[in-house]
């Protein structure tokens, strides 16, 4: 089955990528994979600290993604599936479209600020070339009518 493969963080236009990768999938028969990238930099502490700090950043992961999950299966019938990886971000994203040969489009969400796209469709976007997948960038400010018009 083809996946679009969508990355989970804390920024706005996350929401409309997950909107997106999940209409597409429904309108396609296709599935989603939801990956989470969690950054080295936060485990740079003594073990017995760095390893519940990584446990907490999971926990965080899965809430965050239950509240996305619920969603796709309610409204769209799509049931996501959850990945996380530890590393550096756009390292881990490439690293899971080569591992993973089901994944047939990265969907990422475009920050609409004064401070650009954000770090990921930048530096993607760099590499999108030698990535073996299409990129899709979702404007983070569409509207939820908008983004079903289009799906």
């Amino acid at each position: 089955m083809r996946k679009f493969m969508v990355v989970l963080d804390d920024s706005r236009e996350c929401l409309n990528a997950m909107r997106f990768a999940a209409m597409r999938a429904a309108h396609t028969q296709a599935g989603v994979e939801v990956l989470a990238v969690i950054p080295p930099e936060e485990f740079n502490h003594w073990i017995g600290v760095g390893d519940i700090m990584r446990e907490e950043a999971r926990e965080r992961i899965h809430a965050h993604f239950e509240v996305f999950a619920k969603w796709m299966r309610d409204k769209q019938g799509v049931d996501p599936e959850l990945v996380i990886r530890e590393g550096e971000p756009v390292s881990e994203i490439i690293a899971q479209v080569q591992d993973d040969p089901e994944v047939g489009v990265l969907v990422l969400g475009a920050g609409t600020g004064k401070k650009g796209p954000g770090p990921l469709v930048t530096q993607l976007s760099r590499n999108a070339g030698d990535l073996p997948i299409p990129v899709t960038i979702v404007p983070g400010d569409l509207s939820k009518e908008r983004l079903e018009a289009i799906t």
